[in-house]
């Protein structure tokens, strides 16, 4: 009997939690209390000592459906729901880390992940920014007191891809907490378990919710970290298995604590729409692959950064690592051409910060999701000035190539 793919777990997933009526779809709980008939259950609820749900700050139904699902799509073992990609990153950094701690992290960040982890050394914590590209530059980097080592899979906007196998490599045999943003990629082109990742990182806001309509991130415990060797796990969540202590403590101090918590209806949204996530990311990489290409070989584009280009440094890893390259590629234009009235002149790309939707998205990084740290810290990201984001949708190919055509003139 062949093993369930990834299309039929997902499409089923509500399904096999036996929801009320039948349904499909989980049903949407507005509700931010739960009653019971005996006051003994409730205690039992809030001490874990028996399933339910105590306040919707904490947990909801159909946001626990959503949680198993993405917990299914990584193959993991749990996965708790933030409001927004960026609470479920703050949330498991603040939730796991105390001052004294040492944080490495890639260089090519995010914006704003960058952004925190700076906040991060106003608390205490030692963060260290390396490239991690090269396994070396990470094990250079470790101390003494080095807790975690913090990469995604594709470094937006300039496409860099961390060294994952041989860092995953390192922190097993450290016994280093190993967190990946699998973000640009999803579970479905990558599973972060492969190589040996602690937690996987997923902003559900892009590619797996994929319709621009709801916010939502998660984060989840590949079942890869012994917690038990993991020096800041509290001795209130040290208790039975501890295979569990890491996200409990994430759920508790992070979630309930810090209180990102996703809304019912968000999820339902997120939900529904990663039931399409391998239909319309292998036509966004598809189109990415194609129009990277197309601009790799025109006059008025200087360079091309893409994963799936041979001329990409890190090529072939991409390739042994993940089903596609991607549906970001960035492109740095020459002199003579003005990146914002190069956007102006498409049509169909749509000038808009969001990453993952239905649509082709284009941003001039600079100038906006990168503005705040400087030219010096960008000049470091090999983002230049005159880089154009694209983040490729679904629309037919020949109608993108014909807005690129228009616009490099």
């Amino acid at each position: 009997m062949p093993k369930k793919g990834f299309f039929t777990t997902n499409l089923h997933s509500d399904r096999q939690d036996s929801p009320e009526h039948g349904v499909l779809h989980k049903a949407i709980h507005p509700s931010v209390a739960y009653g019971y008939e005996d006051a003994r259950h409730l205690a039992e609820v809030f001490q874990g000592k028996r399933e339910g749900y105590n306040y919707g700050r904490q947990l909801n139904p159909t946001v626990t459906a959503l949680q198993n699902r993405i917990t299914k799509m990584e193959r993991g073992t749990a996965s708790v729901a933030f409001a927004t990609g960026m609470a479920a990153i703050t949330s498991t950094m603040l939730s796991l880390l105390k001052s004294g701690d040492h944080l490495i992290a890639s260089v090519f960040l995010f914006g704003n992940t960058n952004s925190f982890f700076t906040t991060l050394e106003r608390f205490g914590i030692d963060v260290s920014f390396v490239d991690a590209t090269d396994v070396s530059n990470v094990a250079a980097a470790v101390k003494e007191n080095t807790r975690a080592v913090f990469v995604e899979t594709i470094a937006n906007p300039a496409t860099q891809i961390a060294d994952l196998e041989a860092i995953g490599g390192l922190c097993g045999k450290l016994s280093i907490l190993y967190v990946v943003d699998n973000t640009m990629t999803s579970p479905f082109l990558f599973l972060p378990r492969s190589v040996n990742a602690s937690l996987s990182i997923n902003a559900l806001t892009k590619y797996i919710g994929g319709h621009g309509n709801a916010l939502g991130g998660t984060v989840t415990d590949t079942g890869c970290f012994d917690w038990g060797l993991y020096p800041n796990i509290l001795d209130t969540y040290k208790v039975d298995d501890h295979s569990q202590w890491g996200i409990t403590q994430i759920r508790k101090k992070g979630l309930r604590d810090m209180g990102g918590a996703l809304g019912p209806d968000a999820a339902h949204h997120l939900a529904v729409g990663s039931e399409t996530l391998p239909l319309r990311l292998t036509r966004a990489c598809d189109n990415a692959l194609a129009l990277a290409k197309f601009c790799e070989a025109h006059p008025r584009i200087n360079r091309t950064f893409y994963p799936g280009l041979k001329s990409h440094l890190q090529h072939q890893r991409a390739g042994r690592l993940f089903k596609k390259y991607g549906a970001i590629f960035s492109v740095e234009l020459t002199d003579k051409l003005d990146c914002f009235d190069f956007l102006n002149r498409m049509d169909t790309v749509v000038s808009s910060s969001n990453l993952g939707d239905n649509r082709t998205l284009g941003i001039p990084v600079a100038h906006t999701i990168f503005h705040e740290i400087g030219a010096e810290r960008r000049a470091a990201m090999g983002i230049p000035d005159s880089m154009v984001r694209f983040s490729v949708g679904i629309e037919e190919l020949e109608n993108l190539l014909e807005n690129f055509e228009k616009a490099l003139v």
